[in-house]
């Protein structure tokens, strides 16, 4: 009624359900004189220009009034679409599994499970796919956790990685026009009007600085996510929270309260443009990690100009072939710098480093064993780990690489709680792997019969008390869970010769120089006092083990790439 409300005032006594073609015959038809004589024409000319400019403005008022109740009537139209195509996929697929769930006794039971996972997740995938901007990203992140979720939901949102919203220019000089009070063209000589690349949140496009003539990359937020943003995190809680009422053991508000904290964060170009300077500054003093960072020339809320340096996505398989980029270089590269964001002392965390966020570009002058540059792209999601968990993170992965069970559960409860009962499903969420192999020696390949045994366990059971679990970890945690699974990800698709052992050397390199550095901290007084003597060389001795072994193994590698062996079995 808000929209009718508009119109009404501007009618005078006009009812305000009037139609609009009685209101047009109102404001055209000529009105008749109370009086019978004709007046003159030097008296008619002014009242009918007057009646015109009369008519003519009250028609603009009515015009606009009309185009305004237009705007808010498909505003609110595609706001209600929105919602619907969310709720009604959401009970659709409660009444599915509902209906599932209750057939349990049978026989076939765990096939029909997998048939309501597939046909539900196919409703989503399309339900996502219509919503688009927050709901592409919602879908992107679950695709992702392989090890996490059952394969038919994981599988089936894959497409979501390539199917990006792309805004249309014109709505792109508007927003610029708003945001910054001036047209692209006051910045920029060029502007490509086709985007280079597109994400769930924004776009990037070539342009060239008209100042200094600099070719940059301009990273522009898509308009449209202002208007639903706020929409649609409220129907990622609802989702959730239905889902909750339903199916109290299958709790992930988690995820949507962690939404509600990261999304404003990543819309927040400015923060982002903070993040990439702090990270670029971190790692120039680090010397065996190859990364580009492109440096930021200014930022607002919804657009960032930065040095455009372009590369290929890691899975591109041809293209490193094609110019001698060793995979398991690129791998080890891929360790190293993730490593050392999660272990490094003051290093910030990037917590979205899927294909699409990350490049390769080669570089035969780059000094070391690699001749290629790691390029980062889009830092608007970092966190800072406590260095008191950093420390116990550390610990934690060291017990699992030495599988020594007791100091598994150790750490496990000092990093996040965990008691007996849900460690092995703890330990098996941040390694990727299944108990019996934590339990044996994690860094053996992965093969069918693993995979095979995860997938079952999710379909028996296991995701509930998955999902309960997570939902009591610190939420930090959850975001280096998720940094796990898309480097771990990011590994596999390499296909590289040495299977996951020199990861997790590497890793355990970082993990120990971490702890390495707690115990010459807690060293007081001189070294020349016997029991500070001999607690730094068991300290450097246990450090030195570790960087031995992987020194050992990465020689072990070449010389079979030099004798032509194929891949660690």
């Amino acid at each position: 009624m808000s929209g009718f409300n508009v119109i009404s005032p501007l009618l005078g006594r006009t009812a305000p359900w009037t139609c609009r073609a009685c209101l047009r015959r109102q404001a055209l038809l000529p009105q008749r004189s109370s009086f019978a004589t004709k007046p003159t024409p030097e008296k008619t000319a002014p009242k009918n220009r007057r009646r015109r400019r009369i008519v003519l403005t009250g028609g603009l008022g009515i015009s606009a009034a009309i185009v305004s109740l237009n705007d808010d009537a498909k505003h609110a139209v595609t706001a209600v679409q929105r919602s619907s195509r969310v709720v009604s996929t959401l009970f659709i697929c409660i009444n599915d599994y509902l209906r599932t769930l209750k057939r349990d006794q049978e026989e076939n039971y765990n096939s029909l499970l997998k048939a309501c996972h597939l046909r539900c997740a196919k409703r989503t995938l399309v339900t996502l796919e219509k919503n688009g901007s927050i709901f592409i990203k919602l879908g992107q992140h679950l695709s992702s956790l392989n090890y996490l979720l059952p394969s038919e939901w994981c599988d089936t949102f894959i497409p979501l990685q390539d199917k990006c919203p792309i805004s249309s220019i014109e709505s792109i000089k508007e927003m610029v026009r708003d945001d910054t009070g001036e047209d692209l063209s006051e910045w920029f000589s060029y502007f490509e009007e086709m985007p280079i690349g597109a994400a769930s949140l924004a776009q990037v496009h070539r342009a060239v600085v008209k100042e200094t003539g600099q070719r940059v990359a301009v990273k522009v937020q898509h308009p449209t996510l202002d208007e639903w943003a706020k929409l649609d995190l409220a129907l990622t809680r609802f989702t959730f929270e239905t889902l909750r009422y339903w199916f109290p053991e299958y709790d992930l508000t988690w995820l949507s309260e962690e939404m509600d904290v990261s999304l404003p964060q990543e819309l927040d170009f400015e923060r982002e443009g903070r993040n990439a300077m702090r990270a670029r500054k971190y790692f120039e003093k680090v010397r065996d990690a190859p990364v580009i960072i492109p440096k930021v020339m200014w930022a607002k809320r919804r657009i960032l100009v930065m040095d455009y340096v372009s590369g290929h996505r890691p899975d591109d398989l041809e293209y490193l072939d094609s110019h001698g980029i060793d995979r398991d270089e690129v791998s080890a590269a891929l360790a190293r710098i993730f490593n050392e964001m999660i272990f490094g002392t003051n290093a910030p965390l990037h917590c979205d480093p899927h294909g699409g966020n990350i490049a390769i570009r080669h570089n035969p002058s780059r000094p070391g064993k690699g001749n290629f540059d790691v390029i980062m792209y889009d830092h608007g999601l970092y966190r800072d780990i406590p260095i008191a968990l950093r420390r116990s993170y550390a610990k934690l992965w060291l017990a699992v690489l030495d599988a020594d069970e007791p100091r598994m559960r150790k750490y496990a409860y000092e990093v996040a709680g965990i008691g007996e009962k849900d460690f092995p499903l703890f330990a098996s969420a941040i390694t990727g792997r299944d108990y019996s192999v934590v339990k044996q020696n994690v860094a053996m390949p992965r093969n069918k019969q693993e995979k095979d045994t995860i997938s079952n366990a999710l379909g028996e059971g296991m995701l509930v008390q998955l999902v309960q679990l997570l939902g009591q970890v610190p939420r930090i945690i959850l975001l280096i869970l998720k940094t796990n699974d898309l480097t771990r990800s990011l590994d596999e698709n390499l296909h590289t010769r040495q299977g996951p052992a020199r990861t997790f050397l590497i890793l355990a390199r970082y993990a120990s120089r971490t702890v390495y550095e707690e115990q010459l901290e807690n060293l007081t007084g001189s070294l020349f006092w016997p029991p500070n003597l001999f607690a730094f060389l068991r300290a450097w001795g246990t450090h030195m083990r570790v960087e031995l072994k992987l020194n050992l193994y990465e020689t072990y590698l070449q010389l079979r790439a030099l004798l032509g062996m194929g891949p660690v079995i």
